[in-house]
């Protein structure tokens, strides 16, 4: 049974949200483009599942357990990226629900994992990481891809190793 959020209304220019079910939820994502190297999310969406902090993970959690919609994921990456930045307890606990996404070959989803990866340092996720890495070197990157993805898990792989070298120099 998914935990309701927290009752605050939540408006945005389309229509007025109160405890919105997990399929029409986090759908304002626009994918980067040749001419963006970027995604955009609605802001106040965004910050909506920001305040909710750790009432909102088994809302999210539904979204990654059921969407098939990569632009719903990728915005459902984002906002898990920062609402751990904004210090919400609990994400790393979501690596059995996120690795659903190891294989992907979703640029976009690619990066949010990663970024979420660096910052969380589950150790089950390395593996992934460096698999990612490898899978996308070995295939060209095609003309049309605004972005590389490799870069923000190439940076994960290189924060694990850093973060776990650093703990073995201070021991002697």
């Amino acid at each position: 049974m998914i935990q309701q959020i927290q009752s605050i209304t939540y408006t945005n220019p389309y229509q007025n949200y109160i405890n919105v079910q997990p399929k029409y939820a986090c759908t304002s994502c626009t994918l980067p483009s040749a001419g963006r190297n970027y995604c955009t999310f609605d802001k106040n969406e965004v910050d909506y599942f920001v305040k909710q902090k750790e009432q909102a993970i088994p809302y999210l959690t539904e979204i990654l357990k059921h969407s098939n919609n990569e632009a719903q994921i990728t915005e459902t990456l984002y906002i898990l990226d920062r609402m751990h930045d904004n210090g919400t307890k609990g994400i790393e606990k979501l690596y059995p629900v996120l690795s659903r996404f190891n294989n992907t070959q979703s640029p976009n989803i690619q990066t949010f994992l990663a970024g979420i990866y660096r910052k969380t340092q589950v150790p089950d996720a390395f593996g992934p990481l460096v698999k990612m890495l490898i899978q996308n070197s070995l295939k060209p990157t095609p003309q049309n891809q605004p972005f590389d993805p490799n870069e923000e898990i190439g940076g994960a792989i290189l924060s694990y190793i850093n973060d776990r070298f650093a703990k073995n120099v201070n021991k002697y």
